[in-house]
């Protein structure tokens, strides 16, 4: 297995964890005009090691917030991954993120994931946003 230790983006708590078949950053806490930041610098590390064999997935399962300043980064990154034809997926996103992506519109651009990443596999309960 090719797993690579977490790794810390300079400045923010957000890891970047590069395993088999999937590139995971694992962000926590609330996402918002303030730490959006952080999570667009973590989503541009997770896409040097990303392709289309090996897409990025947000584990959003210890997210208890985001805004429109985190879907904005969302969707700016999913903007550069389509340029290499890398996917960008969210994993275990909890109501208020759905409920966020339902109301935008933005729902079936993201594929999502039951449950977060692990190494060597891609979540079960995978459906296609």
């Amino acid at each position: 297995m090719a797993e690579h230790p977490h790794q810390k983006v300079p400045g923010n708590d957000i890891a970047v964890q590069v395993l088999d078949h999937v590139v995971a950053i694992r962000p926590t806490g609330e996402i918002d005009l303030d730490t959006a930041p952080s999570l667009a610098l973590a989503l541009g590390d997770a896409l040097t090691h990303a392709s289309p064999a090996k897409p990025v997935v947000v584990d959003c399962s210890r997210l208890t917030f985001c805004d429109s300043s985190a879907l904005n980064t969302l969707l700016a990154a999913r903007r550069t991954a389509q340029a290499t034809h890398t996917v960008i997926r969210l994993a275990a996103p909890h109501h208020q993120l759905r409920r966020l992506l339902e109301m935008t519109g933005t729902l079936p651009l993201f594929p999502l994931d039951r449950d977060p990443p692990t190494a060597g596999r891609i979540a079960t309960g995978c459906s296609t946003g």
